[in-house]
């Protein structure tokens, strides 16, 4: 049992250093990623990945549940506190099952959804025609104006029209912050369920950064628990109402929706949940409770702004013409240039980021007009204001030489020995 992972399985052995190097070389802008510290990673390899424990704190279906109680309401606890929610449900695997859980606990099949569009910057979960969801629910979207920001009169509209059983603010690339205030008027006129998906931004509402959706009303809310908040891979369900037994059937109303979602994460849609990752988001919980947490979603935020700001003077457009969060999305839309185009290039120089759709975009979701670039993971690392401009320009120098596997090599060797100046936190 003890033997080492080089003599017992050599390719897996080289791959993880083959990743470590790369990861260590190499500078992470995607915008969902992020670096968790050595105390997360640590735990999530500890025996509590050899308990299975089907249930809730205090009513398992297995023996030996005495310590996976303890950790799992801790979490509970901490998730609580910290996004000043009634409930926190920590057991779903991903933010994709957190979701349909949430629309499994809260609808019925057919009942109509009305969240933003995929192409406008909404999610694959949030009822985009290729998923299993669109087969279960009727989901509705909502557009960006021409500005890319999000245009309430037409919520408002499709709201009135369509009465909607759940009303969903959040996005996957959408550099604004959300106004929960105009969705929260929408819903009352419509008595629409209100929840919210803060999984890129769920980093700076734990801080309080940017506004809490529960301080508009909203009903739920989900975060995943990598992105801005690097910690392991998961996801949180908040919610707000009565706590109750969820081995007992509640009634299905708004104050109950707690044990609802309970009920749907377990028994509905999953089995026994993940206890070495929700001993490790026990931990990130209490990270994120301090003062150097603030100060890295500060100091986020600072540098995405930053970025933005350098690279609209560059040239560069940017859906929005900015950010409020920790994205930037670059335009291509104009050029011969598209975000697969620009992703591969940089990926040249060791630089990663998404290709990203814009807008009503002219081209297909693999071919998009777009470029997400995300600041949380390079700041992580100890990037500050001087290097992120840095970063815009080692961008700025790939674009430009797309096409110059010379210069593009010579950036590579730029790109690593700046990433040895900033090191990757988790890797010992």
């Amino acid at each position: 049992m003890s033997t080492p992972l080089s003599t017992t399985d050599p390719e897996i052995r080289t791959a993880i250093e083959n990743e470590q190097r790369r990861q260590s070389e190499g500078m992470e802008l995607i915008a969902s990623e992020n670096y968790q510290s050595p105390a997360v990673l640590a735990v999530q390899s500890s025996v509590f990945a050899n308990k299975y424990s089907e249930g809730f704190p205090g009513k398992r279906y297995y023996g030996g549940q005495e310590y996976t109680d303890t950790i799992e309401t801790l979490a509970i606890q901490r998730a609580k506190q910290l996004f000043k929610s009634d409930h926190a449900n920590v057991q779903a695997l991903s933010g994709a099952a957190a979701n349909l859980a949430f629309y499994s606990a809260v609808m019925q099949p057919g009942d109509t959804i009305l969240g933003m569009d995929l192409t406008h910057g909404g999610h694959l979960t949030h009822g985009a025609p290729v998923t299993f969801f669109s087969k279960v629910f009727n989901f509705q979207r909502y557009k960006t104006l021409p500005n890319g920001k999000i245009d309430f009169a037409q919520v408002r509209d499709l709201a009135r029209e369509l009465n909607p059983k759940v009303i969903l603010a959040g996005f996957s690339a959408y550099p604004r912050e959300l106004e929960y205030d105009k969705f929260a008027e929408i819903a009352k006129e419509s008595w629409a369920i209100l929840y919210a998906d803060i999984s890129h931004i769920g980093g700076f509402v734990a801080t309080g950064i940017l506004k809490n959706p529960f301080d508009y009303g909203f009903h739920a809310v989900m975060t995943t628990t990598h992105k801005s908040l690097r910690w392991p891979r998961g996801a949180l369900l908040l919610s707000k109402g009565t706590v109750s037994n969820p081995l007992k059937k509640p009634e299905d109303t708004i104050e109950h929706i707690p044990t609802r979602i309970d009920r749907a994460v377990f028994p509905w849609m999953q089995g026994g949940p993940h206890m070495n990752t929700i001993v490790a988001i026990a931990v990130a919980l209490k990270e994120a409770q301090t003062s150097s947490f603030f100060d890295y979603a500060q100091q986020t935020l600072v540098n995405a702004k930053l970025l933005a700001s350098e690279l609209l003077a560059y040239g560069y457009t940017l859906v929005t013409g900015g950010t409020d969060n920790h994205m930037v999305i670059v335009d291509f839309s104009w050029t011969q240039r598209n975000g697969a185009i620009a992703e591969r290039t940089l990926d040249k120089i060791g630089i990663s980021t998404s290709k990203s759709t814009i807008p009503d975009d002219p081209n297909p979701p693999f071919r998009p007009s777009g470029l997400r670039i995300g600041m949380p993971a390079m700041t992580t690392r100890g990037v500050k204001e001087s290097w992120t401009k840095k970063i815009a320009s080692f961008i700025h120098q790939a674009l430009l030489a797309t096409n110059d596997e010379e210069k593009l090599a010579q950036l590579r060797e730029e790109v690593k020995e700046f990433c040895g100046s900033y090191p990757v936190p988790s890797i010992r």
